[in-house]
């Protein structure tokens, strides 16, 4: 297997990008990692596009030959793929883009997240979302993704006495980040008691405990590694890409607290890459809730059992601590349009090895991870990004 390196990043910004289409957005996300990436258009080799529910949002199946077909690009007749995970999305796509080029198939990838959430009704939006549950066990009975992690929020409580207060700093640390962040879709801060005082949407979860349904694209250019120098000052080396799935449904796992596809997922990353959590510096990790953030870190190895909710609130993931989660503000505040969220999180992970963050910098950080998960942890995407100067 050949080590892959990423040689290119660019992504638009997230929120209600009402006045663009999909197929501007995944164009404009596409073109930027190309230029960054000092590549034309005619050495590439596949494409594969991340993206959840194209049908049910834009009534267009068959959407990645589309993007590259409106990006002038169908002459090359280069392979598009469009890879379906849920939320994970594009985080599942970026391993089939790494794989492409372990393997030696090809040289240089393109891989891209995309979504369009606000062009339907919240209504909508929702139901789709929803569907990345299990359909047959949860769905049908009322069920929804805000629902379930509720669930694992009480179930949290429970067995280890997390609070509501360490609950509500995940949001504002995100808030906090994403005003730094010329990219996010709110830039805003707020307090612990806005997030405290804010109405309910599914007990103990409030408004702001729940990443907003977002537009926008990201898309990175991989290509081997011993030729990143050709397009890269400072190359980024993928170290590890893994992805593992557990049960669609909450009711059928072990226990609620544990995301055993987030576990293994991570267990053999840093195995892959001979490396520990100590060692990252900088985390992109899945908080599309409060508690979802809380459960990622104990399962990747950054706290023990049930101790997460305290340390975050002491400000052990904050800027200027050993691993700082989340500097994009992450899916709560950068943004949740779910096929692009795994692929934006390699961009923010990549821009941050190479020191290119401006406010939201982590200093010295030299290996990133990122963490992206399909429905309440059915899927579970691990990557581990190196600094190799």
């Amino acid at each position: 297997m050949r080590e892959v390196a990423v040689i290119g990043a660019g992504m638009t910004r997230f929120g209600e990008l009402w006045d663009l289409s999909f197929r501007e957005i995944g164009i404009e996300a596409g073109f930027q990692a190309l230029v960054d990436a000092k590549l034309s258009s005619h050495q590439l080799n596949a494409f594969y596009l991340g993206n959840m529910a194209s049908g049910s949002l834009l009534e267009q199946e068959h959407i990645a030959p589309l993007v590259i077909d409106y990006a002038g690009l169908a002459g090359h007749h280069v392979g598009a793929i469009r890879v379906e995970a849920g939320g994970a999305s594009g985080a599942v796509a970026l391993h089939q883009g790494y794989l492409a080029v372990a393997s030696g198939a090809y040289d240089y990838v393109v891989v891209g997240g995309a979504e369009k959430l606000t062009d339907v009704p919240d209504f909508t939006a929702n139901r789709i979302s929803g569907s990345t549950a299990d359909q047959e066990w949860e769905s049908v009975f009322g069920a929804t993704l805000p629902g379930l992690w509720a669930l694992v929020a009480r179930r949290h409580m429970h067995d280890y006495g997390t609070t509501r207060e360490q609950l509500a700093h995940v949001p504002v640390q995100a808030h906090a980040m994403g005003a730094k962040n010329p990219n996010a879709h709110f830039r805003n801060k707020i307090t612990l008691e806005t997030v405290l005082g804010a109405g309910p949407v599914a007990e103990p979860l409030g408004v702001f405990d729940c990443a907003p349904l977002s537009d926008g694209a990201a898309a990175v250019v991989l290509g081997p590694m011993d030729e990143a120098k050709k397009h890269q000052e400072i190359p980024i080396r993928i170290a590890a890409s893994q992805v593992a799935c557990d049960t669609m449904a909450l009711q059928h796992r072990r226990e609620l607290t544990t995301l055993e596809a987030t576990v293994t997922a991570a267990r053999q990353a840093f195995a892959l890459a001979h490396r520990a959590p100590a060692d990252v510096q900088v985390a992109e990790i899945d908080d599309s809730y409060s508690i979802a953030a809380l459960v990622a870190l104990e399962d990747l190895g950054f706290a023990e059992k049930g101790k997460s909710g305290a340390l975050f609130a002491q400000g052990a993931f904050a800027p200027g601590a050993r691993t700082v989660v989340n500097p994009s503000g992450g899916l709560k505040a950068q943004g949740r349009p779910f096929g692009a969220v795994g692929v934006a999180q390699a961009v923010e992970v990549v821009r941050q090895l190479r020191g290119q963050s401006g406010e939201r910098q982590v200093p010295g950080a030299r290996l990133g991870l990122t963490h992206n998960i399909g429905g309440t942890g059915a899927t579970a995407v691990v990557h581990l990004f190196e600094r190799v100067n």
